[in-house]
């Protein structure tokens, strides 16, 4: 027998679990990816995909990466409750704090996406354009559209940076609202307390 035999790939990729394949292909991603181009490129269906997403996210628990999904895509990310360590190590500590300012505005496309500046501006009640543009630099949001009234004003979302920057592994992972009846409930409590 020779040492120079070479080395079989007959079981490599193909004997590989579904989710395998995908966390590799999550993983040289450049940003994230729709299901259905997973799918096309595993050449299966999209609820296979899904189903062996699923697998990937469940052995992923265990680990120091999650899945991601928002508006459709998924994507690799570190696991939120590692954000410290790893704004450490890339020093990030210093440029990952928001103002109060830029709180407020961006909790508010959060909640109300997609939105206007106009529309913001009436919530907050003062003009939110260096707040918009802080929020834009940092990609925590996106302009998203035009809305279809006078002006054609630009709609802003959130981007996946922006679930990524708050440990979200989607939109509906947000805290609900109060509804201002439960506020003043709250209020009152209080005040008789």
């Amino acid at each position: 027998m020779s040492d120079s035999q070479p080395i079989s790939t007959e079981n490599s990729e193909t004997e590989l679990p579904l989710s395998v394949k995908l966390e590799a292909m999550l993983f040289v991603a450049a940003e994230p990816v729709m299901t259905a181009q997973l799918a096309t490129a595993l050449d299966v269906a999209p609820s296979v995909v899904e189903r062996g997403l699923n697998e990937l996210d469940a052995s992923l628990s265990s680990r120091g990466l999650r899945l991601q999904r928002h508006a459709g895509r998924v994507q690799l990310t570190t696991a939120p409750e590692l954000a410290e360590l790893i704004e450490r190590f890339l020093g990030l500590e210093a440029t990952s704090h928001l103002s109060r300012a830029a709180l407020e505005t961006l909790a508010i496309i959060a909640y109300q996406q997609p939105v206007t500046r106009p529309q913001i501006d009436s919530i907050r009640g003062v003009n939110s354009d260096s707040m918009m543009k802080s929020l834009l630099s940092k990609g925590l949001i996106l302009e998203s559209g035009r809305a279809d009234g006078p002006g054609r004003p630009i709609l802003y979302s959130t981007t996946p940076e922006f679930l990524q920057h708050f440990g979200l592994n989607s939109i509906l992972e947000m805290p609900p609202l109060a509804k201002p009846e439960e506020e003043e409930t709250k209020q009152d409590e209080l005040l008789k307390g």
